[in-house]
């Protein structure tokens, strides 16, 4: 049908790209809202509970688990546990150049420093004080406009919601592993995490 990259949902020899349920829902013509349940400001401060959280989670991380793979994936620990941090890195960029938010920053190895649990923290807690002050700079105008994305031009609002539960959906596989290994969770989020985010209660894929 022409389609070069997935998730897709096809009908009749038609198709639509998968990214935003929004377009799914438009596509089977279904009646349904699935617009941001959150305001920007709520989601701003889901986000920076979750990437506390996460930091939290690194540190109890074990230096000799990171090279680990993830249940039926191909991803290690330590690229997991910095991805939940550059999808918020990879948000911010976009939005301070202008530029278009790229699937290649998004998915963007760790970088130098992040060989360790520590290291991975320590990437956390910049881009959690670098959102706080993004945040405190828009104001008013916070999740206002729109801007352009590897999957079309969106409104900020909804860009800022999947970045918010993007991480969200990573930190509870985090919280995953580190049971895996053993580790008690310090202070483990809870279903308040995920209320008003597009998310269920399943944390792995099949």
């Amino acid at each position: 049908m022409g389609a070069r990259s997935v998730p897709v949902v096809s009908r009749g020899g038609k198709f639509v790209f998968a990214q935003l349920i929004k377009d799914v829902v438009q596509f089977l013509d279904i009646k349904e809202d699935v617009g941001p349940k959150l305001s920007p400001e709520e989601l701003v401060k889901r986000g920076d509970y979750v990437w506390e959280a996460a930091i939290r989670y690194c540190r109890q991380m074990p230096n000799a688990s990171l090279d680990k793979e993830l249940p039926n994936r191909p991803r290690s620990y330590r690229v997991l546990m910095h991805h939940i941090f550059q999808v918020p890195t990879c948000f911010l960029e976009a939005r301070d150049s202008g530029e278009v938010m790229s699937y290649e920053r998004l998915v963007a190895p760790p970088p130098a420093g992040c060989e360790t649990s520590e290291g991975i923290a320590s990437f956390g807690e910049n881009l959690r004080a670098n959102f706080a002050y993004w945040a405190a700079k828009e104001g008013a105008g916070l999740g206002q406009g729109k801007m352009p994305t590897y999957y079309g031009e969106q409104p900020t609002h909804e860009v800022l919601e999947r970045t918010v539960w993007h991480s969200t959906q990573h930190v509870r596989q985090v919280m995953s592993l580190l049971e895996r290994e053993g580790i008690k969770i310090d202070k483990p989020l809870g279903p308040d995490a995920i209320q008003g985010l597009p998310l269920t209660d399943k944390i792995w894929d099949d």
